[in-house]
């Protein structure tokens, strides 16, 4: 297998963009991520893009083969990846491989989704097809029930609190201040979080990450290229993918996630790395109580000690380790197709200095954990800077 790496990156503001079309934002990040490796739309082999419910939320599919034609990089192969939230990782996934299988030298990948469209009642039905239909979703559990349970079970064993649950969200309100890109620029505070109506107890509104409109896009070289077209490229140093049952009620445990546990363990052993050795990680919060669950479950704290690490600050910018730098899904927004790009993105900001107010000081290593549904599936990604072209 190949080095991969990454040479250019590009994204969109996340929020609700009444204005702009779900095609306007495929342009929008596709361009940048060209400008910024300095390359032009010709030298791109292949394109992979995540996107989940298109034709829910803007009643369009085949959206492999529209991304391609408004980029306009007709005729190379386009394939649309769908793995519910984790669709964007999935498709870097992807991408990585076609380049570390010598495939393809050059490749883009996009993830974008266009939520806002629909009425809330819809987008609820177009996210909870990413749970079990027959078991979950037909009886009205949607998400927020699903992770609730969660959340619920993890203060009966470890006695989380919903306190702590409120302190993620306060965290990444506030890092996401510091990123223009960001849907929420606005902090809280944890009384805002206990005092904003309960949507499945005891997971309140600001416990849940928002609908969201957006689209990110990276560029994808051969390590050996990418030193000669960058200055300084991120490489991908490893990509691991589990899945686990789609319906909560087939799983061993409420209070984990086995697929994370296990693609964890897959990455540490392929990079010989440790937790302690990761300087920052993008993790999947799309509610709060999943945001504890993963720095658990990547081992970067024992297993019920999430909430209590979240109350110490450990998890804060520059902490012990930094958790969710960009805000998060939480902060940043949840454009569900495009999350596990944008979170490579912000990895890719982070380890060639360029994030800005939100720097991580020193960063080495950098992970990102993209989720779908309650946890069917898991994919993780680890990077680093390389020396590029001098």
């Amino acid at each position: 297998m190949r080095s991969v790496s990454i040479i250019g990156a590009g994204i969109t503001k996340f929020g609700e963009h009444w204005e702009r079309s779900f095609r306007e934002l495929v342009v929008e990040a596709g361009i940048k991520a060209l400008q910024d490796a300095g390359i032009e739309g010709k030298q791109i082999q292949a394109l992979y893009g995540g996107c989940m419910a298109s034709g829910m939320f803007i009643g369009q599919e085949h959206i492999g083969a529209l991304i391609a034609d408004q980029l306009g990089l007709n005729p190379i192969p386009s394939t649309r990846v769908e793995a519910a939230c984790a669709s964007g990782g999935v498709a870097l996934r992807n991408a990585y491989l076609a380049v570390a299988s010598g495939a393809y030298d050059i490749v883009a990948v996009g993830g974008v989704e266009k939520m806002t469209e629909v009425s809330t009642t819809i987008a609820t039905q177009a996210l909870g097809g990413a749970g079990d239909e027959e078991t979950e979703l037909f009886f009205g559990a949607t998400f927020p029930a699903l992770y609730a349970l969660m959340a619920r079970r993890h203060m009966e064993e470890y006695g989380t609190t919903e306190d702590q649950l409120a302190m993620v969200s306060v965290k990444n309100h506030k890092n996401a201040c510091l990123n223009p890109y960001a849907q929420f620029q606005k902090e809280i505070s944890v009384e805002d979080v206990l005092n904003s109506g309960y949507v499945a107890s005891p997971l309140k509104l600001l416990d849940c990450s928002p609908i969201t409109d957006g689209a990110a896009a990276l560029i994808l070289c051969e390590t050996n290229l990418a030193r000669k077209i960058c200055e300084r490229p991120v490489e991908v140093v490893a990509s691991a993918q589990a899945s686990d049952s789609l319906a909560l009620a087939n799983r061993k445990s409420l209070t984990e996630l086995r697929a994370t546990k296990i693609a964890a363990r897959e990455i540490y052993e392929k990079t010989g790395l440790k937790p302690k050795d990761i300087s920052f990680a993008e993790v999947h919060d799309c509610f709060t109580i999943a945001e504890i669950l993963a720095i658990e479950d990547l081992g970067f704290f024992e297993k019920g000690y999430g909430g209590k690490a979240t109350e110490k600050g450990l998890t804060a910018l520059n902490s012990e380790i930094s958790i969710n730098p960009s805000g998060g899904l939480k902060g940043k927004g949840h454009p569900v197709g495009a999350t596990g790009v944008a979170q490579a993105v912000e990895a890719y900001l982070q380890l060639r200095g360029a994030a800005g107010k939100r720097q991580v000081k020193d960063a080495s290593f950098g992970l990102t954990h993209n989720v779908g549904g309650s946890g069917a599936t898991v994919v993780i990604h680890v990077f680093k800077a390389i020396e590029g072209k001098r």
